[in-house]
């Protein structure tokens, strides 16, 4: 165990024997911190946190604190559970869960890059990539290994779907589907057919996807129709994935328009 004679830990904190922690870090409460965790300088860590093996907290960076939540109260005991091998750069802020017993999570091999915030209740799944200066308010759901570019801000309660690829500098009060791209203020590109090859995605799924994102968006017919049409025909499980996640969705998903589309954006096949 490497500590820096200038940190603080709390005598309550969990601290595994090959963790390092930075000049001026402070770990609070009952938090804990696993196996082969670096805890860069002037990070904080809150009560209530618990990190899992291998992650990195960058220099600067608050977890943990209450949330910015009107309705949360001092006394409430909620936490931010984080996972395993994450690289959380600079300055990231991530909020606890604003009520008694919930949590604000992040899966495995995530990469927050600097002045990510997460609020409340955010859950991000593995394989996430969230740039810089990303928002996201509570309740925000990220599926595994999308792509959220930088400066780009979420909408509390929304869902972005797996192998998302969402562009820089883009807003959304909307349910982002899998495996699309999506930009602009709630505008759904087509599908995220780079993404989805590199993350091995057969050539026969990719063109299934591509196929099931133009029922819904490019056939002319409304959502709800366009869903009961795919009900007549066979899919995989990925399209299906698709289809579920729109026919799922509370606050109704982006929008799209043929001048978006991915084949004028030259992400066709």
């Amino acid at each position: 165990m490497k500590i820096h004679p200038t940190a603080v830990i709390s005598p309550g904190a969990e601290l595994a024997d090959s963790v390092e922690i930075g000049a001026h870090a402070v770990i609070s409460g009952r938090a804990v911190i696993g196996e082969g965790c670096v805890i860069q300088a002037h990070a904080i860590l809150e009560d209530r946190v618990s990190l899992g093996s291998g992650n990195m907290i960058g220099f600067g960076a608050v977890i943990g604190a209450a949330p910015q939540d009107f309705s949360h109260q001092a006394e409430i005991s909620s936490e931010v559970r984080i996972g395993d091998n994450n690289r959380i750069r600079e300055y990231v802020t991530i909020h606890r869960g604003t009520k008694d017993g919930t949590a604000t999570t992040v899966g495995n091999g995530c990469f927050l890059m600097v002045g990510t915030h997460l609020a409340h209740n955010v859950t991000i799944a593995d394989n996430v990539i969230i740039t810089n200066n990303c928002l996201l308010a509570g309740y925000v759901q990220v599926g595994e290994a999308a792509v959220l570019g930088g400066g780009s801000v979420f909408h509390q309660f929304i869902r972005v779907g797996r192998r998302a690829m969402i562009a820089g500098g883009s807003s959304f009060n909307k349910d982002i589907p899998p495996f699309v791209t999506a930009n602009f203020r709630n505008l759904l590109v087509g599908p995220n057919v780079i993404g989805l090859r590199r993350g091995g995605f057969s050539p026969q799924t990719r063109m299934e996807i591509k196929r099931a994102f133009k029922l819904v968006y490019r056939s002319g017919l409304r959502v709800r129709e366009a869903l009961a049409d795919a009900e007549k025909s066979e899919w995989g499980p990925e399209a299906r994935e698709f289809f579920d996640f729109i026919k799922t969705s509370r606050r109704g998903t982006c929008t799209s328009n043929r001048l978006a589309d991915a084949d004028d954006q030259g992400l066709g096949e």
